[in-house]
């Protein structure tokens, strides 16, 4: 089939193919992004379809770099947080988009492309790495993990924590598979090596270690300071009868923070801050009906909870891009739309060419399949 040709601010829409053809189809219009230097970003209507076309895009364009952007997998004003592992793929997919630029396609549900981030400014101030026989201040270094939300414990086991014993420094940055030992010589790395968090035994040594925040949000004392501010200017009532506004000024994350994030920041950002101009939009199924039922669900959500006094709630607008703001964005780009379900040529479902086991001839359907068909066939047998 011959992909259609985009333009920024225009939105080129193709019935969506059945089975995984939708992948075969995003994967040729990303490997022709990806040979001009270009993202793709799809954005699916349903989440299911984030982790299946992150599978399947594998298959068919192996040599296509893919990272998904998660969601929080919370419902909106939950009072727990996000899975420290969700947070750390978030951290790192952004990252790679906005400072690495080693990624190709970015896959996220259209209900997470909605919720407000911290701005590309946050990752970059927040964001540090150090090498192999550089200068390393270890006091320093402890002050810096410690605002960038890092936790420090006796013994390092999953992402955002650290423990210093002695000139041994251990830390699992997030967004990394593995956590690092740091060897320190008076002032200077000696040796960094991966270790195995479970048995604590040193695994193998690399040159460098990347640290991304430990939150999506900061946690110095100034901005902390701005978050009750905010929280003054924007909420109604006592906000010292507030659990979550008398923790921060302890520095303390209370959990379901994350519905707070706006609080942090003079500006929030969304996922379209982290794209360039020049990155193309997928937008797979029906993303419009998908939104208009996360914004349903959401303002009742707020409706049900806004009275609370022990936890009053920001409105959906300050943490959600609106849908009307979210295809005002979408505008910007180029974008292909993948919706319904009309077959295509290339595309077209198989008829009945099922075994009928009482007839004479049991494969006949299949056999004037063969003989009218005019596309190759491949026929698979289990055995």
């Amino acid at each position: 089939m011959q992909l259609p040709v985009l333009v920024p601010g225009k939105r080129y829409t193709l019935p969506r193919p059945s089975g995984s053809a939708d992948a075969l189809l995003l994967a040729r219009f990303a490997q022709a992004q990806a040979a001009q230097g270009k993202l793709t970003a799809i954005v699916t209507a349903e989440p299911a379809d984030t982790q299946r076309l992150e599978d399947e895009l594998a298959f068919f364009a192996p040599g296509l770099r893919i990272a998904v952007f998660p969601d929080w997998e919370t419902l909106p004003y939950d009072t727990f947080s996000p899975h420290q592992d969700l947070i750390s793929e978030r951290l790192a997919t952004l990252w790679r988009i906005k400072q690495q630029r080693d990624v190709d396609v970015v896959l996220l549900p259209a209900s997470t492309a909605l919720v407000r981030l911290a701005p590309p400014s946050f990752l970059a101030g927040y964001t540090f790495h150090f090498k192999q026989k550089e200068k390393l201040d270890e006091a320093a270094l402890k002050a810096q993990l410690t605002l960038a939300g890092y936790t420090h414990v006796s013994q390092v086991v999953s992402p955002g924590e650290y423990a210093v014993r002695g000139g041994l420094i251990d830390l699992f940055p997030m967004g990394s598979a593995v956590p690092y030992r740091v060897d320190l010589f008076g002032d200077e790395v000696d040796s960094i090596r991966t270790f195995d968090p479970d048995t604590q035994r040193s695994l193998y040594p690399v040159p460098e270690v990347r640290l991304l925040p430990g939150r999506e949000f900061p946690m110095d004392e100034e901005a902390r300071a701005a978050f009750r501010a905010r929280w003054r200017e924007h909420l109604e009532g006592d906000p010292t009868k507030s659990r979550i506004y008398k923790d921060i000024a302890q520095g303390i994350a209370t959990a379901g923070i994350e519905y707070y994030l706006p609080l942090f920041f003079d500006e929030a950002a969304t996922i379209f801050d982290y794209l360039d101009d020049g990155a193309m939009l997928a937008l797979h199924g029906e993303v419009d009906e998908a939104l208009q039922r996360f914004w349903a669900d959401t303002r009742e959500r707020h409706r049900f909870l806004q009275h609370d006094p022990d936890r009053p709630v920001l409105p959906p607008e300050s943490i959600f891009l609106r849908v009307e703001d979210f295809f005002g964005q979408v505008g910007r780009h180029a974008a292909l739309s993948l919706r319904g379900h009309e077959p295509v040529d290339w595309a077209r479902p198989l008829p009945d060419v099922s075994t009928d086991r009482g007839a004479t001839e049991p494969l006949a359907a299949l056999e004037k399949h063969l003989d009218t068909t005019p596309h190759r066939v491949l026929l698979v047998a289990e055995s």
